[in-house]
């Protein structure tokens, strides 16, 4: 059984499954993660959306570039999540499956290509609270132990 984090499932809602791909990007005592700052500034996991057809590997290379501008080297997976929430990037209501792995910040290529993210290094004690959503938080936590 997968755990889930964030809002309340609503009975009244169609949820689209959009699978997911995220990293822990240790470098000593700090983090590398990503500010969305768009529909409200929030750190996240760098990561994301796995494209039809796209290697779940593939797509979190593709969505760490895009997010951090860095390279990355994939330890190890850590574990995956559930949240169910309104993307309005998208305009649709997800259920969204997230797995997240454990990687280190190789180099970086350049600064972030997608619109409206930030590559932001903060100490990981800080990070414990500062991510968004209760799912980054645990995995990181894990990550941690």
């Amino acid at each position: 059984m997968i755990r889930r984090y964030g809002e309340p499932v609503r009975s009244d809602q169609v949820y689209r499954r959009r699978p997911g791909v995220y990293a822990v990007l240790l470098q000593g005592d700090d983090i590398l993660t990503t500010l969305q700052a768009d529909p409200e500034p929030e750190f996240q996991l760098p990561g994301g959306g796995i494209d039809p057809g796209e290697h779940p590997i593939a797509a979190l290379h593709r969505e760490v570039i895009e997010e951090t501008g860095w390279k990355i080297a994939i330890i190890s997976r850590i574990g995956a999540f559930r949240r169910f929430t309104y993307m309005p990037e998208y305009d649709f209501w997800a259920d969204k499956l997230c797995t997240v792995y454990l990687a280190r910040p190789v180099r970086r290529l350049g600064p972030p290509s997608e619109a409206g993210h930030s590559a932001v290094w903060m100490p990981v004690a800080q990070a414990v609270t500062a991510l968004g959503n209760e799912g980054d938080r645990a995995m990181l936590a894990r990550a941690l132990a």
